[in-house]
Order: C-alpha cells, then structure tokens, then sequence
C-alpha cells in the first residue's frame, strides 16, 4: 500500500460557540486544527492508511499543538519544517444556521507560504503514492514554487496527483486570480474533486455536464463531482458513476468534504491504484469508493471541527451496513 503525501496549509480554525452569527458578532470561539490537506492526510491515516504532512508551521504554540495533533492521528510529520520568519497560520470561522461558514484569514504571510521549492526533495515520493493538494497555498509565494516541484517529483517517479481547488476567495487579490491559477493546476493532476458551488466559478460554464468535461485537460483521468447531502458523482473520460449521500444531523460541515475526498484517496491507496490503473480501478470499484467516500464526509459534519470530527472505519461501516 503506498502512502498519501498532503503538501499546503496546516492552520488553526477558530469555531464559534455561536451558531447563526456573522463573524463580526461571535463573541467565544474554540480552537479546532485544519487546513484542507491536513484534513485530508488526517482522514487517510485514521482510515489505516499511511499519510504525510508537507508544510512549514511557525515556532510557536500553535504551530506545536497541530504537530501533536497530526501525530496523534497517525500522519507522518518528519516533511512538517518550522520558521521563526511568521507565525502560523489562523482562521476564524463563523457558522450560519445551516452548518455553511464565513471565514477570515490571519496569512499574510502565515508560515506554510514560506515552504521553498528546493526544500522539496524527491527521494519522498515513489509509485503507488499519491500527492494531493488544494489551491489555497497556490497563492503567488514560495509555497506555489513547491507544489509544482513536488508535483513534478512525484508525477516523475510515477505517483498519483489529486487536486481539490477547495476555493476560498478571501486569501486571493481577485477572484480571476484564483480562477486562472486553479485553472493552471486542473491539467497537472490525475484526480480533481469540485463542488456543485465551485464548477460554475472555475469553468465559467452554467451547463454541468458540459463544464465536467472542460476540465478533462492534459493529465485528469477523474473527475468527482460532490452535491454535499446530495452525494457524488464520478466521472471517467467515458463513464459516469452516481450515488447518493446519507442523511445526518449537520453540525458543522468544516472538513466534511476533505473527509469525503480522505476516504476516496484511502480506497485508491488501498486498491494500489497507479497512473496506469487509475481509471480501470475507478470503474471496477466506483460503488465502493463513492459509499465510503460519502459516508465519511456525512459523518463529519456530524461534529465540530474538521479532523476532530473525522469519524473511524467502525463508524463508517455501521452507516453503510444501516443504509443497505
């Protein structure tokens, strides 16, 4: 079984206590680790799987509390660097009713923008393993530097490369910026997952089906497309796969869609899925992915938090075997 490589943002979210607030209003917060690619190795090695971290964390107390966090949910930290150059990185959150959230950013920079290409090294990565990243840290810095040198690394020494642009227009100049520079990132992968909110923004394009297939460009093999309580679809160059998503009590829905793409990469590593098998283990498994993927999103948002909410394999099998 290879292992998951998570490269971007690892950052503290700040959750209100109250819920149905605007920002400017929340009065008590709690601390909860994040960061969608933290998130995401958090998912992949409490399902069992192996996962890494790669970032930069500030020398500071915030930066040790999520080195203790990720260890303590099983991911490798030995590729998490530390810098005294800026602290790590905040975001406080507020929660509308629904369980949708506002956010505000405290990166400018944060520590994980400051990750050098050259600290990249490429005897990490090797066949079978895949890299995965969002677009938050593709931000004009040495961080973005980094994601394309790993990318190449890992891609040359024939890993899988999934991407979740995870938009968050807050962190960028503009909002063209953000959508040419995910635009930039679609081709280099293997694997995008995309939201039904996110597909009209970074295409451009109100048909779905239509706007799906643009994105099939230079190496993407497969396409998940998630509808949140609605389930996922996934699409191959010839092929698309349906299913439906699990009722639940909704909390908090920070992390529930890392959780849903943790769960896909998991099975993918669990498959000993390569850049050649990718897309027949796609179609083969496509059921299977797609039910554990969404019951692993729909329990998250069960809780607060994102991978203090990240639920366990047994709790995962009950919702399916209770859904059959």
């Amino acid at each position: 079984m290879g292992r998951l490589y998570s490269i971007g943002e690892v950052l503290i979210d700040f959750i209100p206590l109250q819920k149905g607030k605007a920002l400017k209003d929340v009065t008590t917060f709690e601390r909860a680790p994040g960061g969608a690619p933290a998130n995401v190795a958090a998912a992949v090695a409490i399902f069992g799987g192996a996962s890494s971290m790669v970032t930069k964390l500030g020398n500071d107390a915030f930066g040790d509390f999520l080195i203790e966090t990720l260890e303590k949910a099983g991911v490798q930290t030995e590729q998490v660097l530390r810098t005294n150059e800026a602290n790590t990185a905040l975001a406080f959150v507020s929660l509308r009713e629904d369980g949708e959230r506002d956010f505000s950013f405290y990166r400018k920079p944060s520590a994980d923008l400051l990750l050098t290409a050259s600290e990249i090294k490429e005897d990490w990565f090797g066949e079978g393993d895949i890299l995965h990243f969002g677009s938050v840290d593709l931000v004009e810095s040495p961080m973005k530097h980094a994601h394309i040198k790993a990318i190449q690394q890992a891609k040359s020494k024939g890993s899988l490369i999934s991407f979740d642009p995870n938009v968050r227009l807050p962190l960028w100049d503009s909002a063209e910026d953000c959508r040419r520079t995910i635009l930039e990132f679609v081709p280099k992968a293997h694997i995008v997952k995309i939201s039904d909110e996110e597909l009209p923004f970074i295409t451009n394009m109100t048909n779905q089906e239509e706007a799906i297939q643009s994105l099939f460009t230079g190496e993407v093999k497969a396409i998940i497309y998630t509808k949140g309580a609605h389930g996922a679809d996934l699409y191959l160059k010839t092929n698309k796969y349906e299913s439906k998503g699990y009722s639940v009590e909704v909390q908090d829905t920070t992390g529930a869609g890392d959780a849903f793409i943790g769960g896909f990469l998991f099975k993918l590593l669990s498959k000993q899925a390569t850049q050649a098998t990718l897309e027949e283990i796609c179609h083969a498994h496509h059921q299977e992915f797609l039910a554990f993927s969404n019951a692993s999103g729909a329990l998250t948002a069960t809780g607060k938090g994102a991978i203090s909410s990240i639920p366990t394999l047994e709790q995962i099998t009950q919702l399916l075997e209770k859904a059959k």
